[in-house]
């Protein structure tokens, strides 16, 4: 009996190797993917994420919001309903990541500009300093188009809320009193159900690439 396998072990290799490659074949030609992840609190860095979510683990979604953009306009989830949408949070007056985020967000809008499945919105996390005129002049400084992109201002509270128990985007705890909000360079990628698919470094221009690419496997989602 030994000396049976001995004498097919080679041929056993062969045909796995030939299997793994025609597997791999067949792979590349059906343009296989697998789904982006649906990302629950339970499994995002704790720093970020808000005591109370520690254990989530399913159906968490992006909560409902009401801001005001650059041009006064007050912008709710309805603004976003049934788009794809990339959020990040910035202030206006920052020197360091923020203006690479900035034009980070901007080659997005770009290569998004005639997809109208995809919205960016940006949440200022200094709200006192970013004014609607203040976000109108960096809007229109950055190439904001109105249509596509929406940078926030508001109510601090519900802007720390947002960030810490809807996207999970800012490192420190607190209750969004003036100097509680440290945002991250993180850019999200919200899918059409209020659902975080992705996390994306703005200040890398290879994970915006990742980025862009994700937005094209989220839409073949929404094409089945």
């Amino acid at each position: 009996m030994l000396s049976f396998f001995k004498a097919y072990r080679y041929f056993a290799i062969v045909f796995a190797i030939i299997s793994m490659v025609i597997i791999a074949i067949i792979y590349n030609i059906l343009d296989v993917e697998k789904p982006l992840p649906i990302y629950q609190p339970a499994q995002v860095d704790q720093e970020l994420v808000d005591s109370t979510l520690y254990d989530v683990r399913k159906y968490h979604k992006i909560a409902d919001f009401s801001l005001i953009n650059q041009n006064g306009k007050t912008i709710t989830q309805a603004d976003y309903k049934d788009k794809i949408y990339v959020a990040d949070f910035f202030f206006t007056t920052c020197q360091t990541i923020c203006p690479i985020m900035t034009d980070h967000m901007a080659k997005i809008q770009k290569a998004t500009i005639n997809d109208d499945d995809v919205m960016l919105l940006s949440h200022s996390v200094t709200p006192q300093i970013d004014t609607v005129a203040q976000l109108k002049r960096y809007a229109l400084k950055k190439g904001v188009n109105d249509t596509k992109w929406n940078l926030v201002t508001g109510d601090k509270k519900q802007i720390y809320e947002l960030a810490r128990k809807s996207y999970m985007a800012v490192k420190t705890v607190g209750n969004g009193d003036e100097y509680d909000m440290i945002h991250t360079e993180n850019f999200m990628l919200i899918d059409k159900k209020k659902q975080i698919r992705g996390y994306y470094d703005g200040t890398d221009p290879e994970a915006i690439e990742q980025l862009l690419s994700d937005i094209k496997t989220l839409k073949k989602e929404y094409k089945k």
